[in-house]
């Protein structure tokens, strides 16, 4: 699988384009999903995802396991739930994820998503590229 020269995005007139990748969210339990832009953010080591997803993909937000991480801004509280994660016809199946209840986009991080590409960023074209590793 390859997805090739995807244009980086901008949500807002003030935001600055970043690289942003459709991705469809699975509650493999409860058979509910949604479809988000997720931000390709090397610097995350997990994915993580704003604390609002957890209900409309039928999880009870405070019923996953809890743990302190930390963040860029911090330690904060997140609650791990399985979820499957789809890129076109590529699925990521029944990972914990962090819902985080400060986050305000999803975080497509190295250990559970990165580590499943070769990544490309062509900052001065404003474009990406991700490649399904052959290992």
């Amino acid at each position: 699988m390859e997805i090739a020269s995807i244009p980086f995005r901008k949500f807002g007139p003030n935001d600055i384009p970043r690289p942003w990748l459709p991705i469809t969210i699975i509650n493999p339990h409860a058979d509910k999903e949604i479809e988000v832009y997720g931000l390709i953010d090397t610097g995350a080591d997990e994915c993580a995802l704003p604390a609002q997803y957890a209900p409309l993909i039928g999880h009870n937000l405070q019923a996953g396991y809890p743990k302190e991480i930390n963040t860029g801004n911090g330690k904060t509280l997140a609650y791990s739930h399985t979820i499957c994660l789809e890129i076109q016809d590529f699925t990521i199946k029944d990972v914990l994820i962090d819902f985080m209840p400060n986050l305000s986009v999803p975080l497509l991080g190295t250990k559970s998503f990165l580590s499943n590409f070769m990544l490309t960023i062509d900052y001065p074209n404003s474009t990406f590229s991700i490649i399904k590793s052959k290992s």
